[in-house]
Protein backbone atom coordinates (compact mmCIF):
# COMPACT_ATOMS: atom_id res chain seq x y z
CA UNK A 1 0.00 0.00 0.00
CA UNK A 2 1.35 3.62 -0.97
CA UNK A 3 0.92 6.19 1.89
CA UNK A 4 -0.28 9.43 0.70
CA UNK A 5 0.68 12.73 2.08
CA UNK A 6 -1.75 13.00 4.88
CA UNK A 7 -0.82 9.57 6.10
CA UNK A 8 2.97 10.05 6.13
CA UNK A 9 2.22 12.73 8.30
CA UNK A 10 -0.20 11.25 10.65
CA UNK A 11 2.39 9.17 11.33
CA UNK A 12 5.21 11.18 11.89
CA UNK A 13 2.87 13.56 14.34
CA UNK A 14 2.77 10.27 16.43
CA UNK A 15 5.67 9.30 16.72
CA UNK A 16 7.02 12.98 17.52
CA UNK A 17 4.39 12.79 20.37
CA UNK A 18 5.10 9.68 21.14
CA UNK A 19 8.75 10.29 21.39
CA UNK A 20 7.72 13.72 23.45
CA UNK A 21 5.71 11.13 25.52
CA UNK A 22 8.88 9.20 26.38
CA UNK A 23 10.32 12.37 27.54
CA UNK A 24 7.27 13.02 29.93
CA UNK A 25 8.35 9.86 32.10
CA UNK A 26 11.70 11.52 33.13
CA UNK A 27 9.61 14.96 33.33
CA UNK A 28 7.03 14.28 35.17
CA UNK A 29 8.34 12.41 38.12
CA UNK A 30 10.95 16.01 38.84
CA UNK A 31 8.11 18.55 38.75
CA UNK A 32 6.22 18.24 42.02
CA UNK A 33 9.17 17.35 43.90
CA UNK A 34 12.50 18.27 42.60
CA UNK A 35 11.40 21.02 39.57
CA UNK A 36 9.65 23.07 42.16
CA UNK A 37 11.98 23.39 44.53
CA UNK A 38 14.55 24.94 42.61
CA UNK A 39 15.37 28.70 41.85
CA UNK A 40 14.53 29.90 38.86
CA UNK A 41 15.01 32.66 36.60
CA UNK A 42 11.91 35.53 37.45
CA UNK A 43 11.12 35.23 33.78
CA UNK A 44 10.45 31.13 33.79
CA UNK A 45 6.85 30.52 32.71
CA UNK A 46 4.34 28.58 34.71
CA UNK A 47 4.60 24.92 34.96
CA UNK A 48 1.37 24.29 32.83
CA UNK A 49 2.94 26.16 29.73
CA UNK A 50 5.17 23.21 28.59
CA UNK A 51 2.71 20.61 28.08
CA UNK A 52 0.75 22.70 25.25
CA UNK A 53 3.70 24.19 24.18
CA UNK A 54 5.53 20.84 23.29
CA UNK A 55 2.64 19.19 22.37
CA UNK A 56 2.23 21.94 19.43
CA UNK A 57 5.84 22.14 18.92
CA UNK A 58 5.70 17.84 18.49
CA UNK A 59 2.98 18.43 16.25
CA UNK A 60 4.72 20.99 13.86
CA UNK A 61 7.58 18.99 13.54
CA UNK A 62 5.59 15.59 12.94
CA UNK A 63 3.87 17.53 9.99
CA UNK A 64 7.06 19.15 8.83
CA UNK A 65 8.85 15.47 8.95
CA UNK A 66 5.70 14.05 6.82
CA UNK A 67 6.40 16.64 4.20
CA UNK A 68 10.11 15.62 3.54
CA UNK A 69 8.72 12.24 3.78
CA UNK A 70 6.51 12.53 0.96
CA UNK A 71 9.40 14.25 -1.27
CA UNK A 72 10.72 11.84 -4.08
CA UNK A 73 14.37 12.96 -3.18
CA UNK A 74 16.93 10.90 -2.27
CA UNK A 75 18.31 13.55 -0.42
CA UNK A 76 15.33 13.06 2.15
CA UNK A 77 17.11 10.11 3.73
CA UNK A 78 20.03 11.73 5.25
CA UNK A 79 17.25 15.19 6.22
CA UNK A 80 15.20 12.10 8.10
CA UNK A 81 18.13 10.63 9.74
CA UNK A 82 19.28 14.00 11.30
CA UNK A 83 15.65 14.95 12.54
CA UNK A 84 15.57 11.45 13.95
CA UNK A 85 18.83 12.55 16.09
CA UNK A 86 17.58 15.63 17.25
CA UNK A 87 14.34 14.21 18.26
CA UNK A 88 17.02 11.70 20.47
CA UNK A 89 18.61 14.17 21.57
CA UNK A 90 15.29 15.84 22.69
CA UNK A 91 14.44 12.95 24.96
CA UNK A 92 18.03 12.94 26.24
CA UNK A 93 17.90 16.01 27.57
CA UNK A 94 14.44 15.22 29.40
CA UNK A 95 16.48 12.89 30.63
CA UNK A 96 19.48 14.41 31.81
CA UNK A 97 17.62 17.30 33.11
CA UNK A 98 15.12 15.51 35.20
CA UNK A 99 16.01 12.41 35.22
CA UNK A 100 19.36 12.34 36.77
CA UNK A 101 18.56 16.05 38.03
CA UNK A 102 21.56 17.83 36.04
CA UNK A 103 21.40 21.30 34.80
CA UNK A 104 24.87 21.06 33.80
CA UNK A 105 24.97 18.20 31.72
CA UNK A 106 21.59 18.74 29.95
CA UNK A 107 22.80 22.41 29.32
CA UNK A 108 25.91 21.07 27.16
CA UNK A 109 23.36 18.37 25.86
CA UNK A 110 21.10 21.25 24.84
CA UNK A 111 24.04 22.83 22.80
CA UNK A 112 24.38 19.99 20.74
CA UNK A 113 19.94 19.27 20.25
CA UNK A 114 20.51 22.91 19.13
CA UNK A 115 22.77 22.03 16.27
CA UNK A 116 21.15 19.45 15.29
CA UNK A 117 17.51 21.40 15.05
CA UNK A 118 20.06 23.95 13.05
CA UNK A 119 21.51 20.81 10.38
CA UNK A 120 17.55 19.79 10.17
CA UNK A 121 16.49 23.19 9.32
CA UNK A 122 19.23 23.57 6.72
CA UNK A 123 18.57 20.11 5.10
CA UNK A 124 14.53 20.06 5.07
CA UNK A 125 14.77 23.77 3.39
CA UNK A 126 16.77 22.19 0.72
CA UNK A 127 13.78 20.15 0.18
CA UNK A 128 10.64 21.79 1.59
CA UNK A 129 10.88 25.55 2.56
CA UNK A 130 7.84 24.71 4.64
CA UNK A 131 9.05 22.01 6.20
CA UNK A 132 11.92 24.07 7.16
CA UNK A 133 9.47 26.89 8.67
CA UNK A 134 7.50 24.36 10.68
CA UNK A 135 10.77 23.61 12.44
CA UNK A 136 11.46 27.48 13.26
CA UNK A 137 9.15 27.62 16.60
CA UNK A 138 10.94 24.56 17.70
CA UNK A 139 14.56 26.25 17.32
CA UNK A 140 13.08 29.02 19.01
CA UNK A 141 11.76 27.56 21.82
CA UNK A 142 14.59 25.32 22.60
CA UNK A 143 16.83 28.37 22.38
CA UNK A 144 14.49 29.87 25.23
CA UNK A 145 14.78 26.52 26.70
CA UNK A 146 18.81 26.92 26.69
CA UNK A 147 18.34 30.07 28.54
CA UNK A 148 16.48 29.01 30.67
CA UNK A 149 18.59 26.19 31.55
CA UNK A 150 21.28 28.04 32.00
CA UNK A 151 19.34 30.17 34.55
CA UNK A 152 18.73 27.39 36.76
CA UNK A 153 22.25 25.69 36.40
CA UNK A 154 23.51 29.30 37.51
CA UNK A 155 21.42 29.95 40.23
CA UNK A 156 21.67 26.51 41.99
CA UNK A 157 25.00 25.70 41.23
Amino acid sequence: MKLGLYHKIFIMIVVAEVVGGLGGIFTAPAIGEWYSSLAKPEWTPPSWVFAPAWTLLYALMGIAAGLIWHEKLKKKTLALKIYGVQIVLNVAWSLLFFGLRSPAYALAEIALLWLAIAATIVLFHKISKKAAYLMVPYILWVTFAAFLNYGVWVLNA
